[in-house]
């Protein structure tokens, strides 16, 4: 049992913090306080079901027939361990502030107000746009195991990049609508519909390295890391930012290949950053969400490590399928039933990292809301179910319709961007709490500091430098357009703001 003092809020303007004292109160109004259903069981099963998504069925064949070869194994370890450096400072801030928004909180009640908004409407970009991403995917992966069985949706409801300039992606819009209903009706039922599809999940992640590894061959690994060549292309604003600061191009293959290949497989990893915010839906969150943020991130990384090698010995780098990599790895040795049980399960796994991250875009929205950052009528819970189901009906419909009428594939990056900007702000947040507030109780406390946590910002830092100059520029006009918004009615809105 903690025995924190109240604390009064520190600071002023732009920079004030909310006390962790506070942030806990404000859990305990009747009106909006989310109900706790979670164990930690419950939070490593959504930690794998958002991480295994698009990456593993998808980045494997891209990232080792473009960039890395073999070598895409240790590309997922080298991207593993910089989300593991930023997943211990989240499980300090995870059990010692237990309360729904994530990164969010996390900077209210370390770097102030102003931070704690900028990351705030960076996570609502994060998590909405990939939903939508996610949600477009899942619908390419259904209307291909239709066609296989001979029925195939009309073009004009098959997604808008069809001849006849007009489209409406009807299943990407329908599955953002059940997935919000689920979210409404409780938490503990997107628990059991996830705990269900994880399981498909992991099953079809087990055929492919049980049975692919019967069709491996040793001459496939060689070279295991094949010989660094310059990248072609990539000028301009679709140059890596790297590059045009520094002078430094990236190059495919080699060692230096392996650190490019990282940055792109991260997207492989988005989602473990999700749990936090459950946080508040957690029955034991000081115990719970540490084991549930690194348990699932550990089995994610193997899982991802183990289908990079089988992969990539199943065929050779270079006639990997960038598209179906898995799938089509199996047709490739004559075993066509297997690419069809990969494709189901890839269809299946999707739902779970997009009902997952729209679970997080809504618990954002929810702790802004209930701070005053964004209008307080959507922070009221349902008196049946304890689920903020404002924002998630508000943001589940308007996703929706940007799944259904928006190909964004090119956006996706901009998923990247957002989640290690969201890492550099907790692993900043550890160190600044760590010196104001030493007598927090901390039932999980991150190692090394502040030594870890700068290593993590480095680490961070340097795969958004990979990041094309575009994503930036994108990034950046997301950014100031929050800023603006927080000036013109967040500061003055805020509960902390009337408070003082």
């Amino acid at each position: 049992m903690s025995t924190q003092q109240d604390t009064p809020p520190s600071g002023k303007g732009l920079f004030r913090t909310k006390t962790v004292e506070q942030s806990i109160r404000d859990t305990e109004e009747p009106e909006h306080a989310l109900k706790k259903s979670l164990s930690a069981l419950d939070l490593t099963v959504f930690g794998v079901g958002v991480i295994i998504g698009t990456g593993i069925f998808v980045l494997t064949g891209k990232v080792a027939k473009e960039t890395a070869g073999p070598a895409t194994a240790l590309a997922f370890v080298a991207a593993g361990i910089v989300c593991a450096l930023a997943a211990l400072c989240y499980a300090e801030f995870a059990s010692t502030v237990p309360v729904a928004g994530s990164a969010y909180t996390f900077s209210y009640a370390s770097l102030g107000e102003l931070v704690a908004w900028i990351i705030g409407w960076d996570l609502v970009l994060e998590f909405a746009l990939g939903t939508a991403v996610v949600a477009v995917g899942w619908s390419g992966y259904v209307r291909s195991l239709m066609d296989n069985i001979g029925w195939t949706m009309p073009e004009v409801l098959s997604g808008p990049d069809v001849a006849s300039g007009f489209g409406f992606d009807i299943l990407a819009f329908a599955l953002v609508l059940i997935l919000t209903v689920i979210l409404v009706l409780g938490m503990k039922l997107s628990a059991r519909v996830t705990t269900v599809v994880v399981a498909i999940k992991l099953a079809v992640v087990a055929i492919v390295i049980i049975a692919g590894a019967f069709f491996i061959k040793s001459a496939n690994y060689s070279p295991f890391i094949p010989e660094a060549e310059k990248q072609t292309g990539g000028s301009g604003l679709d140059a890596p930012l790297v590059q045009l600061i520094f002078g430094y191009q990236p190059t495919n293959f080699g060692i230096m290949g392996i650190f490019t290949a990282a940055s792109i497989v991260f997207f492989a990893f988005i989602g473990f950053d999700v749990v936090a915010t459950a946080a508040e839906e957690t029955k034991l969150p000081q115990r719970d969400m540490p084991r549930g943020i690194l348990a699932s991130l550990v089995i994610c990384t193997l899982l991802y490590v183990a289908v990079s090698i089988v992969v990539t010995g199943m065929q050779h780098y270079s006639e990997l399928s960038v598209s179906a990599p898995l799938a089509d790895a199996f047709k490739a040795v004559g075993h066509p039933f297997y690419a069809g049980v990969i494709s189901f399960g890839a269809a299946v796994g999707l739902t779970t990292v997009c009902m997952i991250l729209l679970l997080g875009q809504t618990r954002v929205f929810f702790a802004m809301s209930r701070d005053g950052l964004l209008p307080r009528f959507f922070s009221v819970t349902h008196p049946r179910f304890g689920t903020p189901y404002r924002p998630t009906i508000l943001l589940g419909v308007i996703i929706a319709i940007v799944a259904g009428f928006t190909s964004i594939n090119e956006l996706a990056t901009l998923v990247n961007i957002g989640t290690l900007f969201a890492f550099v702000v907790v692993a900043l947040g550890v160190i600044v709490l760590r010196r104001t507030r030493p007598d927090l109780h901390r039932a999980f406390r991150t190692p090394w500091v502040p030594l870890l946590p700068i290593v993590s910002v480095a680490a961070s830092v340097w795969l958004m430098l990979n990041l094309p100059a575009e994503t930036w520029l994108r990034f950046g006009i997301w950014m100031a357009l929050g800023v603006i918004i927080y000036f013109v009615y967040g500061r003055r809105n805020s509960r902390m703001a009337k408070a003082s």
